[in-house]
């Protein structure tokens, strides 16, 4: 999502005949669009700003300016006007789409600049991205959450949810595969959501089937998903839809029914496994991936053991784990019981090596088969070009030509951990 937004946040710059540059010396704007999901992000990008103290000294008329969900926190923006003076714009998430008017206010006024909204004031159909993440296109359908997760502060900084209308989103998805575009990620904090402000008259299942319409040679990938709102009508949807990646993105969180619903996620261990067996009785060869926290307040060792006995029991193709991460503002940073910093680390590294085996031995099932892959890269110290098939596993390969943006066919020979080395069929 972050990265999509900076997109549009280039396409306003853009729009002003600013180019880009990774040149900090010769830069006359620099943008930072912040996340604060977690405090290492929220620190690295404090760490960040707080480097161009110097260059702004050396270069006055430099133009700093700090948006996203860092400065839509309470009282945020009080800590940028006392610790970072230098910055010269300061704007939430809900401000998004005024960054243009906001930067011409600074040039013609020379005064520092805070907006902070508490709703959303623009319409976020209005940009066009000027995308840099080739042969991959990110389109957001919603925004905000409204499920309020005692650990998220989402719903804090992006507000209640609101959905795209599916003609718009349709149409977007349209011209970035009429560009050239080989793969299409939708967005939002909870996509399957999609629809549920416009008084039922769009959901996301009747939006997967619309977007089947276009043609072409591309992937569609969607994330996140809520576990709870996942419906047999959507997998239906995904599994008429020729152009779905078969993989889902089903984040679990924990495995113990205690911290679940501490977590105020809304679902049993029980309810979260019946939705595997219905992905996987309709799409039978679908991977699922999943998120995972530990070290949430009060967590067991019983309860971190029923979280690795459910990755054992789904045998998730992949998982991005986290360490829970206090955010002011959040009921869970309240909570009594926070989990000693050594047993979060004892934990962390139990439960990666645990999925790292489920997913090395998914990858070892790859030896011997040819996959397509859409090729995104070329590592140049290895010589390889890189890419993912639509199961989320990557694949390296040599190739005499640039064959980035390109679907090739490539036979595994070997693995490395979770990656793929083959060479490419002709």
């Amino acid at each position: 999502m972050n990265e999509h937004e900076s997109e549009k946040l280039a396409a306003l710059l853009s729009d002003k005949g600013y180019i880009k540059t990774d040149d900090d010396d010769i830069c006359d704007v620099i943008v930072f669009n912040t996340c604060c999901i977690r405090e290492n992000a929220e620190q690295r990008a404090l760490g960040n700003i707080g480097a161009l103290k110097k260059l702004k000294e050396k270069k006055p008329e430099l133009i700093i300016a700090v948006g996203g969900c860092m400065p839509q926190q309470e009282g945020k923006s009080e800590v940028f006007k006392k610790s970072y003076p230098y910055v010269d714009i300061v704007f939430g998430t809900h401000n998004l789409e005024g960054f243009g008017l906001l930067l011409d206010k600074k040039l013609s006024q020379n005064k520092k600049i805070f907006e902070i909204t508490k709703e959303p004031l623009h319409n976020f159909d209005v940009i066009r991205p000027l995308r840099n993440s080739y042969p991959n296109a990110w389109i957001n359908v919603m925004q905000g959450c409204n499920n309020f997760c005692t650990y998220c502060i989402v719903p804090y900084v992006r507000g209640r949810e609101r959905s795209r209308s599916i003609e718009n989103i349709v149409a977007e998805a349209r011209l970035a595969v009429m560009t050239g575009y080989k793969e299409i990620t939708l967005l939002g904090q909870n996509v399957n959501s999609f629809g549920n402000d416009l008084n039922g008259k769009e959901n996301f299942s009747m939006l997967l089937r619309r977007l089947s319409d276009i043609k072409g040679d591309y992937r569609l990938r969607f994330m996140s998903n809520h576990p709870k709102d996942l419906t047999e009508d959507l997998l239906y949807a995904m599994k008429d839809n020729e152009h779905c990646c078969r993989q889902i993105h089903l984040p679990v969180q924990s495995g113990s029914d205690r911290v679940l619903k501490l977590m105020n996620r809304k679902y049993t261990r029980s309810d979260f496994l019946k939705k595997v067996d219905i992905i996987r009785k309709i799409i039978p060869d679908c991977a699922v991936s999943t998120d995972i926290m530990i070290g949430f307040p009060t967590e067991t060792e019983e309860d971190f053991c029923d979280t690795l006995d459910l990755v054992k029991t789904v045998g998730f193709s992949s998982a991005f784990t986290f360490v829970y991460s206090r955010r002011k503002g959040t009921v869970a940073d309240k909570m009594d019981g926070q989990i000693p910093e050594d047993v979060k680390k004892d934990r962390i590294t139990r439960l990666v090596d645990t999925q790292n085996e489920i997913s090395r031995a998914y990858a070892r099932g790859y030896v011997g088969k040819t996959v397509r892959v859409l090729c995104e890269d070329r590592d140049k110290k290895r010589g390889y070009y890189l890419g993912r098939d639509e199961y989320g596993f990557m694949g390296y390969f040599e190739s005499d030509k640039n064959v980035i943006g390109e679907f090739k066919d490539v036979f595994i020979n070997k693995t490395e951990g979770v990656s793929l080395i083959g060479e490419e069929v002709k």
